[in-house]
């Protein structure tokens, strides 16, 4: 199935959550509203003619002064049985920084949901696990977010010593020549 066919069948199934499709290079996005992203997500894998099964990644996209809504989500879907691919986008304002967990629909999305939170801060509704999973759990700030510094805090992070006693004490367990 071609994608903007994909992506019609997205907007003939959501109408009221579909605010635009556009194509680029044969890649077909479909930018929805957040507030029904899991049954839209369900409705994509169950449909036999779709079949997404695979969710290939998952990120946020900050653009701050960029547009008037600051985040988005940005979901890559491909069908195994297929061989067809979409894009969806869901906007996310800075004064709701949260949207649905897809988990119940690709279990692959928890580590990619978490990573989202982890850089962006942007929580998800139903994940299990919400917690950092690439930055220390009391590190301050989200630093994939354009307002973050390029040399962090000024502040140096408490956990920064812990780490530098660990890393000599590992040391003794390289391979030596």
């Amino acid at each position: 199935m071609e994608p903007l066919e994909i992506a019609e069948k997205v907007k003939d199934k959501f109408p009221n959550e579909v605010s635009n499709i556009s194509e680029f290079r044969g890649q077909a996005t479909v930018t929805l509203n957040k507030d029904k992203i899991t049954e839209i997500c369900r409705y994509l894998n169950d449909a036999p003619d779709l079949y997404f099964n695979y969710l290939v990644d998952l990120c946020g996209v900050d653009y701050l002064g960029k547009r008037n809504t600051r985040f988005e989500i940005v979901y890559h879907l491909y069908s195994l049985k297929h061989r067809h691919m979409i894009r969806l986008k869901t906007p996310i304002a800075q004064s709701e920084l949260y949207t649905d967990s897809v988990v119940s629909v690709w279990i692959g999305a928890d580590w990619y949901e978490r990573e989202c939170f982890d850089m962006y801060g942007i929580f998800f509704n139903g994940h299990k696990d919400m917690r950092r999973i690439l930055m220390p759990d009391d590190w301050e700030g989200y630093p994939l977010r354009k307002d973050y510094p390029v040399k962090g805090h000024e502040k140096d992070w408490s956990g920064f010593l812990d780490v530098l006693s660990r890393a000599k004490r590992f040391k003794n367990f390289e391979w030596h020549k």
